[in-house]
């Protein structure tokens, strides 16, 4: 009987939205196989883009200037409600410490793959931005792989 009325219930909330109306043409997204509709080709690429130089540094160039509030770059919480904030600055900091220890102590350089397992901590964050900073192509892998897991992604 109780999954008739959960039934009962669903629908009630299924024949509520037979009164709500379409948005006019001019507010409803447009189909992307529709003529006129943006296609991956209309946009200017660039050569080349760095995600830390041109949206990282740009950011961390206004907080700089003062042009930018104080809203953190960077937040994250553990289950313990432990937080970490950084701000663009503070994380471009540290990303480039995180790159010169890749270049200049590890000997890696653009080009070079970095497979790193880490459990979503924020180091992992910085390790990813410090490999595009640098172009060292970065390998993501989790923590629950097994070591034939592993020797395949190497």
């Amino acid at each position: 009987m109780q999954w008739l009325m959960r039934f009962r219930t669903l629908w009630g909330i299924h024949k509520s939205f037979h009164n709500i109306h379409p948005a006019p043409s001019q507010l409803r997204c447009r189909s992307l196989s529709e003529f006129g509709a943006p296609r991956w080709n209309d946009y200017e690429v660039p050569e080349e883009f760095n995600f830390a130089s041109y949206v990282l540094d740009y950011w961390a160039q206004k907080e700089k200037e003062g042009k930018r509030g104080p809203n953190p770059a960077f937040w994250w919480v553990n289950g313990q409600g432990d937080e970490v904030k950084w701000s663009f600055r503070e994380m471009g900091d540290l990303t480039r410490r995180v790159a010169n220890v890749f270049t200049q102590t590890c000997g890696l350089q653009q080009g070079d793959h970095l497979a790193l397992m880490l459990p979503r901590v924020p180091e992992w964050w910085l390790v990813a931005v410090g490999c595009m900073r640098t172009g060292i192509i970065f390998i993501p892998a989790t923590i629950l792989l097994k070591a034939k897991d592993i020797l395949y992604r190497l």
